[in-house]
């Protein structure tokens, strides 16, 4: 059996490997044969056993064997260990594995010893992981195009680093361009307007929030009227560089309301001034990556005033792109995609994989971006590891109703809007309801709805409920004694029935799906595993509403209201976890 700190996905995991080990051992397998593919998992019938392995099914051709026939030797391996109970082989070699009663015990305890750290692995072998989001333009506060990918990106921060991976949490600060200078000329209308002048209408292109004033109005009484009919030339340097540093206090103070905060601020600016995207051009002209060309006339109906110019245009069609991109424009400024080769070729000095979460719109720069990232960080060999993740866009709805905008900013509803009205946890969880590439509405109404078919409320539920009946136990001074009844019979397998049991079950699957998400890249998953894994203990919760004697605390019967506690305990520790990963708190109370 287990001990108190081996989980059930450890320990079967562990026998299938020993059951291998053995056979390679004997020489029924060869001693070089991969296991990357070997999985157990519970299987998609739960009356075909408690957990399954696929291990004779994709063993068998590379030992030239049998599939049944292997998966015979794998089972002769495994009823050895006294975890499993019975194996049997299914179909064409699947082995459906049924575990001893004393293995759920097991897994409860094995919560109780691990406390935060149940389903924590060392999968990412403390490589480190750079996770760029978020990365808006510095030009106002976070609104809700902003909103999703920032929870989606720090999430999987944070499951990566709970599979073991350091990871750097990295936004890109595009302080460099057109829409920098059109932020300083917006803040110098709010400049002169604090100084007196009537501005009149914000120019068509300008920025209109009111989020600019208090910016225009610190500048005033920093330099009076100095700029206030200065040519544009002796301000809009420094104006974009204070309106710049005022955007990102604020943006900071957005995202820290969702609970975000980033470990690394990039500048374009910055990457610019240091030359950066000279270096990665050299890097890439010496290996034949770069070279000077012609760009190819636009697809469809060529614009009159199109000219053929000859560019520095980098070899992506090498890499699968559609064509080679420019790395810079005619005018000799590096093109988006130039300072964006640049700036990933600096991420990976300090990474062993990269991912970039953005935003659906950007589809069309994935391959080019791909194809740097590749050029730059394999020359010496395999390429460093680097994965896009893309996110649609949200529908704001109140009551199935489009929301209207914020004055505050001008045009859109801010993230501080969001968290204001219905909080960090509900906006957190609900934008991982469903997968980032998924369109999704998010109804101000529905998402606070005390609603089985609202996730957020239901998952929250589930430990307000469990948290509650921990209290109503200690309150009325029974903990204790059901607890030192639990124990005096804790060896006693019937004492977890078989619904219970099917619960712990249902938990015992964390582990296993924390490395599953990781490796995926997905931390959506665990906000489903959480829904899943509330939905099987409201189900038991409400056995005990039409059966007294199942209910959590029966006086009549301590040993079993102690099993009870001990089982809510644990699945509330299981449910914090899963939340923690999200950077979502669980309720004490509803």
């Amino acid at each position: 059996m287990t001990n108190s700190t081996t989980t059930i996905h450890a320990a079967i995991t562990g026998a299938v490997n020993t059951a291998l080990d053995a056979l390679q051992g004997a020489g029924t397998l060869p001693a070089d044969i991969s296991r990357a593919n070997v999985t157990v998992e519970p299987p998609r019938d739960p009356s075909h056993g408690d957990l399954a392995t696929n291990a004779a099914m994709v063993l068998a051709k590379p030992a030239k064997t049998n599939p049944r026939a292997l998966a015979e030797a794998i089972v002769a391996q495994l009823v050895k260990d006294d975890a499993i109970d019975s194996a049997e082989i299914a179909g064409p070699g699947f082995i459906n594995l049924r575990l001893a009663a004393g293995v759920w015990q097991a897994e409860l305890d094995a919560i109780t010893a691990l406390g935060g750290d149940y389903g924590r692995s060392d999968m990412g072998a403390g490589k480190t992981v750079n996770v760029e989001y978020v990365s808006a333009n510095p030009t106002g506060p976070m609104h809700m195009g902003h909103c999703r990918g920032a929870v989606v990106g720090d999430a999987l921060a944070g499951l990566l680093e709970y599979a073991g991976h350091k990871v750097i949490r990295e936004y890109y600060v595009n302080d460099a361009g057109a829409q920098v200078q059109t932020l300083a000329r917006s803040v110098h209308l709010r400049y002169r307007e604090a100084l007196g002048d009537d501005i009149g209408e914000i120019p068509e292109g300008f920025y209109p929030g009111d989020y600019l004033k208090p910016i225009g109005a610190k500048l005033a009484e920093e330099f009076g009227d100095t700029y206030k009919s200065a040519p544009e030339s002796e301000w809009l340097d420094l104006f974009r560089m204070r309106a710049v540093a005022a955007m990102m206090d604020m943006i900071r103070a957005d995202l820290a309301q969702l609970g975000i905060h980033h470990d690394l601020f990039s500048s374009e600016a910055k990457l610019q001034a240091e030359g950066k995207p000279e270096v990665a051009e050299t890097f890439l002209r010496q290996r034949g990556l770069v070279y000077d060309g012609i760009l190819e006339a636009p697809k469809g109906k060529t614009p009159e005033d199109w000219e053929p110019v000859e560019l520095p245009l980098f070899r992506s069609t090498q890499f699968g792109d559609d064509q080679d991109r420019p790395i810079k424009k005619s005018d000799g400024s590096w093109t988006y995609f130039g300072a964006d080769l640049a700036y990933h070729f600096q991420k990976s000095e300090n990474a062993d994989a990269l991912i970039d979460i953005w935003g659906a719109d950007h589809a069309g720069t994935v391959k080019r971006i791909k194809a740097a990232v590749a050029a730059l960080t394999g020359a010496e060999g395999e390429a460093i590891p680097f994965d896009v993740k893309l996110v649609q866009m949200v529908q704001l709805l109140r009551d199935g109703e489009p929301v209207k905008m914020s004055k505050r900013s001008g045009n859109f509803i801010t993230i501080a809007d969001m968290v204001e009205e219905v909080g960090k946890d509900v906006v957190r969880f609900t934008m991982l309801t469903r997968k980032p590439e998924a369109q999704m509405d998010f109804d101000f109404a529905k998402v606070v709805e005390a609603s089985k078919d609202n996730p957020v409320f239901y998952v929250q539920y589930a430990h307000a409920r469990i948290a509650s009946v921990l209290r109503k136990a200690a309150e009325e001074g029974i903990a204790d004694k059901a607890e030192d009844a639990r124990l005096a019979a804790w060896g006693d397998a019937s004492l977890l029935k078989p619904e219970e049991k099917a619960l712990v079950a249902e938990a015992a699957q964390f582990p296993r799906l924390v490395e599953q998400a990781a490796r995926a890249r997905e931390p959506h998953r665990i906000a489903f595993f959480l829904t899943d894994l509330a939905a099987a203990f409201h189900a038991l919760w409400n056995i005990g509403n039409d059966d007294p004697a199942r209910r959590f605390i029966v006086e009549e019967d301590l040993p079993a209201t102690g099993t009870r506690l001990y089982l809510a305990r644990e699945i509330g520790q299981v449910i914090r976890n899963g939340l923690a990963i999200l950077g979502v708190e669980a309720a004490e109370r509803l």
